[in-house]
């Protein structure tokens, strides 16, 4: 059996750059595109930016937690490191394709792994109006903004935002509002992963809105469309 090629990734921070000498010395290293798979050393945040850079590659991704946060990561351990990946159960995660129109009409477009939110740009609370499959479910949320996260994502801003936590491999996306003032009571929904969910900001000139998806943002928003991205994939 030819044996896993493995490629070590980690962030700057200092354990994760003393785990990646220690496992260097244990393990023979190869480039991410030569890899069976890549060994992500950190956080989140780094495990989140790692799948965005190197999603071309299409090859399983194992995170070994070093970092502040990780609940995409497991435990890092140096022995075993080829049998812990080998039995280790494969979730695949897609991402959120967002389409976002400007005040000037322009279109722009980006993908997100955790979540697209919107969020109000001034003062001025968000005036937006919610659609899901082309109707209309709420006209007018009053919020300092709303967002849609994926399973992944959902331990994320959701949870800050007191979103629901979705177990990885869940076919669901959360919607999920930030500071809601009206509906007062309206928590968010839990949609299938399939839904297409468009967003249209109210009185945009005076009450602008800015949308970020993950890395990317763009402000002064007039409308936002969000679905799943079943162009690519990550293991």
């Amino acid at each position: 059996m030819t044996p896993l090629k493995l490629a070590f990734l980690a962030s700057g921070h200092e354990g994760s750059q003393q785990a990646l000498a220690d496992l260097q010395k244990i393990y023979p290293s190869h480039s991410p595109k030569d890899a069976d798979v890549l060994v992500v050393l950190g956080g989140d945040g780094f495990m989140l930016h790692t799948l965005h850079e190197h999603v071309e590659y299409q090859v399983p991704v194992f995170g070994m937690r070093l970092g502040d946060v990780g609940f995409l990561m497991n435990r890092y351990e140096s022995d075993g490191l080829v049998e812990r990946i080998e039995q280790a159960r494969e979730v695949t995660l897609n991402a959120l394709s967002m389409e976002a129109v400007d005040g000037e009409g322009k279109t722009h477009h980006a993908l997100a792994i955790n979540e697209v939110a919107l969020l109000r740009q001034t003062n001025q609370a968000a005036h937006i109006t919610i659609s899901v499959n082309g109707q209309e479910r709420l006209t007018k949320l009053v919020a300092d903004g709303v967002l849609v996260a994926t399973a992944a994502g959902s331990t994320a801003y959701n949870l800050s935002a007191h979103g629901p936590i979705l177990p990885l491999g869940t076919e669901a996306v959360v919607l999920t509002p930030i500071s809601p003032f009206r509906p007062r009571r309206w928590q968010g929904a839990i949609l299938p992963a399939h839904a297409v969910i468009t967003f249209d900001v109210l009185q945009s000139d005076r009450r602008p809105v800015s949308v970020t998806a993950d890395y990317d943002e763009f402000r002064d928003i007039k409308k936002v469309v969000v679905q799943q991205d079943t162009t690519t994939s990550h293991r």
